[in-house]
C-alpha cells in the first residue's frame, strides 16, 4: 500500500525535470466536499491527475447489511444528500420488488413529484456553484432563491430540508400537506418568470462560454466505455435516462423529453442540466392537479422480511444512474447490499477529460461533473 508521499515521489521520478506536482484538496472550494486530487503539471498543462478518496468513507454498505429493511433506506440519504428522496426512492422499489407489493396510485404521484422537485432543487445548487467556481458570485444567490421555495415545500411535508426519509417500502410515509399543491404551482409561477435570468446571467455570458466551450471534451464512446451516466453522458449524446429507458411508476405515463446535446464538452454538460430543470417543471405540470384521492401508503408488516433471491432496481438521480442490488437470506436484514452511485463512475473520466488542457480549465470540467463526495465515499 502506497503512501500519498510515495506516489508523489514516483510521479517525480517517472515525469520529466519541470514536471509540478501540486495538491488540490482534500479542502477546496472547487471540489465541493473532501476530495484529493494529485495533479501533475507541466507548465499550467495537466498530465495526470490521481483522484484520492475515502476521507469521507462510512461503510454504508456494510451499515446497511445490519439494518432492517425499513431502516437502510435512510442511511442512502447520505450519500447523495441533493438527491436523497430519489436515492430513498430506490431502495424502496428494491424492496416492494423483493416483496410484490402494489403501490397506491396517490403514493405514486407523490413520489415521482417529490423526486423532481429534488432533482430541480439539486440542478439550481450545482448551476449557482458552477457560476461560482469560476467566478461569478451574484448566480448563486439567484439559485439559492428559488432552490429555498422548493425547501421550503420540503420542510413543511417532510419535516426536513435535505434528508427527508420520506419514501417507504408501500408508498410515503405520510401524506402530502394541505398546501402541498398550491405552494408548488406558486414555485412553478415563480420558477417561470425568473428562469430567463439565468441565461442572461450566465448561459449568453461571452466570458462564462469561453470559459465553457470546448473545455473538458469526452466523446460518446468514451463516456460509454468510463460508465459515465446522468447529464455528464447526456452532454456526449448518450441515451441513459433510466426514467426513459426503464420507466419506473408513472413516468411512462409523463411526457417529458430526454435532454442529449452533442457537444460533449463543459458547456454541453451545462445545457443539459438547465433544460432538464425545464422538463422536471413539465413533469409536475402534468401531476399536480391530477393526484387520485386514496391511500398514501400501502399495507406492510411491520417486520419485513424479503424472500431468499437477488433483487435489482435502478432511478435517475440528478446525477445518473443509481442502481440498488440486495441479496436476501430470507432474514429482516439484508445479506449484502451494493449501491451503483454515478459519482464514482463520473470522477474516473475526469483524467481523461481535463488531460491536456490547462489548470485553469480543471475547474469548468470538475464542475460540469456535479460531483457530491459522500456519493462517491460509502
Amino acid at each position: 500500500m502506497y503512501t500519498e508521499t510515495e506516489i508523489i515521489k514516483d510521479n517525480i521520478k517517472a515525469g520529466s525535470e519541470t514536471d509540478l506536482i501540486i495538491n488540490i484538496g482534500p479542502q477546496h472550494p472547487a471540489t465541493h466536499g473532501v476530495l484529493h486530487l494529485i495533479v501533475t503539471l507541466d507548465g499550467e498543462t495537466i498530465k495526470k491527475i490521481e483522484p484520492h478518496l475515502g476521507y469521507i468513507h462510512r461503510s454504508i454498505e456494510k451499515m446497511c447489511e445490519s439494518l432492517s429493511y425499513r431502516q437502510f433506506i435512510y442511511v442512502t440519504s447520505r450519500m447523495d444528500y441533493l438527491s436523497s428522496h430519489i436515492n430513498n426512492y430506490a431502495c424502496a422499489m428494491c424492496v416492494e420488488k423483493g416483496l410484490q407489493v402494489e403501490i397506491p396510485r396517490r403514493a405514486q404521484f407523490i413520489r415521482v413529484l417529490m423526486s423532481e422537485l429534488t432533482r430541480i432543487a439539486s440542478h439550481e445548487l450545482w448551476w449557482g456553484a458552477m457560476a461560482m467556481d469560476l467566478g461569478a458570485f451574484t448566480p448563486f444567490f439567484y439559485a439559492f432563491r428559488e432552490r429555498e421555495t422548493i425547501n421550503d415545500i420540503m420542510e413543511e411535508t417532510c419535516g426536513a430540508r435535505l434528508t427527508m426519509n420520506y419514501m417507504v417500502p408501500g408508498g410515503v410515509m405520510y401524506d402530502i400537506h394541505p398546501n402541498f399543491q398550491k405552494r408548488v404551482k406558486d414555485f412553478i409561477q415563480l420558477f417561470k418568470s425568473k428562469i430567463h435570468e439565468y441565461d442572461e446571467l450566465v448561459t449568453g455570458n461571452i466570458i462564462f462560454q469561453n470559459r465553457m466551450k470546448g473545455v473538458g471534451y469526452i466523446s460518446e464512446e468514451d463516456a460509454i466505455s468510463y460508465g459515465c451516466t446522468g447529464p455528464v453522458a447526456r452532454g456526449s449524446g448518450v441515451h441513459c435516462d433510466i426514467r426513459k429507458l426503464y420507466p419506473y411508476e408513472l413516468y411512462n405515463e409523463v411526457e417529458f423529453d430526454e435532454i442529449l446535446e452533442t457537444g460533449g464538452d463543459s458547456f454541453a454538460r451545462y445545457l443539459v442540466r438547465v433544460k432538464e430543470m425545464h422538463q422536471s417543471i413539465r413533469i409536475i405540470e402534468q401531476l399536480i392537479d391530477n393526484i387520485p384521492e386514496g391511500d398514501f401508503q400501502a399495507k406492510t408488516k411491520a417486520v419485513l422480511k424479503l424472500p431468499k433471491g437477488e433483487f435489482y432496481t435502478r432511478a435517475e438521480t440528478a446525477r445518473g444512474e443509481l442502481g440498488v442490488y440486495i441479496v436476501s437470506e430470507g432474514g429482516a436484514t439484508p445479506y449484502r447490499i451494493k449501491f451503483r452511485s454515478p459519482g464514482f463512475s463520473n470522477l474516473s473520466a475526469l483524467e481523461h477529460m481535463a488531460k491536456g488542457s490547462k489548470i485553469g480549465d480543471l475547474m469548468a470540467t470538475m464542475g460540469t461533473l456535479d460531483l457530491v463526495i459522500p456519493d462517491i465515499d460509502r
